[in-house]
């Protein structure tokens, strides 16, 4: 065994796209890593829909980006179709999304981990983790075993994997790749509870048999907005998307054949993830609806990549009915399929077993990430392997783990849904989980967190001297904007007129207008009044952008400043990890029993579990003030 005498700081288990973080970060921190893959080939692949971010994904984006992560920067080099979903609405909710190439993503991404010191590369498939005094301290392969200080598992839907097309079963990770059987019976062997659900994806599609004159065509936005707060470009062409509908005779083949689809017929136990239905779902759970909306995504944007994905027909009927469905729709009467669609089943481990820090509370030293801990979605998957692969570094320093709080972040929102509530579904991100999205927005992200980056090491000095320069064009612009102000003269009122706006009862300053719902800087910038009293070349659009909205949700981020203050209270709040429940008096037998299984850090938390109530909170809080005055 010619690696064991090797011991590496960070061991990291896959691949994908948590692996891929949890790997870069670790290494980019100073540690000794190591990245155990199957194949080199399939670093960072694309294995569903080649897209990055949307709503409530691209905030996850947008948060790794700047704590120093990298799927932001692949995706600006390898996106194809940049749009800003909910542009119309408040900019809480708003979610940048990109369509990839998905041989280019890969490609990329696959480069930067090749490239990066201090980050060792093998192939091989893991059958077990070494333990010793319910430490993990390596690995073994079937030939060899590693040694680590730390190790972080990310098998996406390799653990116990098994694929599913009509009847047909086939035990693997995707297709033509190995499932990680082994490893997941070593896992349960542990005393962790696992669980079992799926995903599925869709058949592509041949482009050169499509009738693409028939079909609805869905254009990107006229000028794209890139996910990287650094010095990216968006460097590919940018190609359109298409959309076509379902029709009564797609329904009725479905239908007629949904004893065939290992959904329905018995084949799958795993429970798949809700708002990302497989096609059999929609028809069955909305039988009222006449069509269903597809889309129709390139998977490259070269005249050689001839893949397309059907966005909104995930299914696991058998290949002829696929055919059979899919020809009913309008464009695609001829089409031809490259690759079949299939659900996937696979293994989890139940999320409330971790603790903050993404590791587990049996097992010293081991972390999970991605769809391991029952999530779905890569920016979910590349959120928690950056998490994962900080704080494994920080574990082998002695170092208190980098926790993001409910507040803080989106990445703080999953990983305490997760730890808390445990996962009854596959887990995606959306705003809406998010209690302070007023806070946490995709265009601050940077400055919530690059800060905390460049504390941990992951930002270089290039990149935080630009974020600085920007902090202070924003304070320096908000000062001017809330100094300066403007007389209701008769040439004031006449360019507010042909703004629309009607007209100043009295001198205003310039905040004042931007409060006005229909009134921003993109009108403002061509008001001579507003020219001559701000240097325009001094201020980027990103500078501007941020002003207007802390201008006009000021009144809103300060009811919500006060709401956080009460909560950061009880995240202050910590509880021991020795600590008794028992011993507390007045805590009913349920919520003895809740806080002894969950364990939680510290009162906030506690107050998210359910099953949790106010009362219990309040005994908990004068309990431990009774503590510490003793």
């Amino acid at each position: 065994m010619g690696n064991s005498l090797k011991k590496f700081d960070v061991l990291v288990i896959g691949g994908g796209h948590a692996g891929c973080e949890a790997a870069l970060v670790a290494s980019r921190m100073g540690a000794e890593t190591l990245l155990i893959t199957l194949s080199r080939e399939t670093i960072g692949q694309m294995s569903c829909n080649p897209a990055i971010g949307g709503i409530g994904k691209g905030h996850l984006v947008k948060e790794i980006d700047a704590l120093g992560g990298e799927m932001g920067k692949v995706a600006d080099a390898t996106g194809i179709q940049f749009r800003v979903l909910n542009s119309s609405r408040g900019a809480a909710t708003r979610g940048t999304r990109c369509q990839s190439d998905y041989l280019a993503y890969k490609n990329v991404m696959r480069q930067r981990i090749e490239s990066q010191p201090g980050l060792k590369i093998i192939e091989g498939l893991v059958d077990e983790l070494l333990f010793h005094d319910e430490k993990v301290v390596g690995i073994r392969t079937i030939s060899e075993e590693y040694f680590a200080k730390t190790v972080i598992v990310t098998t996406g839907t390799f653990l116990n994997g098994q694929i599913h097309r009509g009847k047909e079963k086939i035990n693997a990770g995707r297709v033509a790749e190995p499932s990680a059987k082994k490893l997941s019976f070593c896992l349960a062997n542990h005393s962790l509870k696992l669980g079992r659900m799926k995903t599925g994806t869709p058949a592509r599609l041949d482009k050169r048999t499509i009738d693409w004159t028939k079909l609805e065509l869905q254009l990107g936005d006229e000028h794209p907005k890139k996910f990287s707060f650094w010095d990216t470009e968006i460097l590919l062409p940018q190609v359109p998307c298409h959309i076509v509908y379902t029709n009564s005779s797609t329904h009725k083949i479905i239908n007629n054949n949904l004893e065939k689809s290992a959904l329905y017929g018995g084949e799958i136990n795993g429970i798949g993830p809700r708002y990302c239905p497989s096609i059999e779902d929609k028809i069955v759970k909305f039988a009222d609806k006449k069509r269903h909306q597809v889309f129709l995504e390139p998977m490259g944007f070269s005249s050689e990549s001839i893949m397309i994905y059907p966005n909104g027909l995930s299914t696991s009927l058998p290949e002829e009915v696929q055919y059979e469905f899919l020809r009913t729709i309008e464009g695609l009467e001829k089409v031809e399929i490259i690759e079949p669609g299939y659900a996937i089943e696979y293994d989890i481990l139940d999320p409330t077993q971790l603790k903050s820090s993404l590791e587990l509370k049996k097992i010293k030293n081991l972390f999970l990430a991605g769809q391991i801990n029952g999530t779905t979605g890569y920016e979910e998957a590349a959120a928690q392997g950056l998490m994962a692969g900080i704080n494994a570094v920080l574990k082998t320093r002695n170092k208190q783990p980098f926790i993001l709080q409910r507040n803080e972040a989106y990445i703080g929102v999953m990983i305490d849904d997760l730890i808390t509530r445990g996962v009854m579904e596959p887990y995606r991100m959306f705003t809406s989980r998010a209690e302070y999205r007023l806070h946490l927005r995709e265009d601050n992200a940077d400055s919530r967190l690059s800060k905390k980056g460049w504390d941990l090491g992951i930002i270089s000095r290039e990149n935080y001297n630009q974020f600085q320069k920007k902090q202070d064009s924003i304070i320096d612009l908000m000062g001017k904007i809330k100094i300066e102000k403007v007389s209701p003269t008769r040439t004031i009122q006449n360019e507010l007129k042909k703004l629309g706006e009607s007209p100043l009862k009295k001198v205003a300053k310039f905040s004042d207008l931007l409060r006005r719902p229909n009134l921003n800087f993109k009108k403002l910038l061509n008001c001579d009044f507003f020219i001559q009293k701000i240097e325009l070349a001094n201020y980027s659009y990103e500078v501007f952008e941020q002003v207007e909205i802390l201008i006009k949700y000021e009144g809103y981020l300060a009811r919500q400043d006060q709401e956080l203050k009460h909560i950061n209270k009880l995240e202050r709040i910590n509880l021991p990890d020795e600590m008794v429940f028992y011993n507390i008096p007045g805590l009913s037998q349920e919520v003895i029993e809740i806080l002894d299984k969950a364990r939680p850090a510290n009162l906030g938390q506690a107050s998210r579990i359910s099953g949790m109530t106010p009362a219990a909170i309040s005994i908990l809080r004068i309990y431990l003030r009774t503590k510490q005055a003793a």
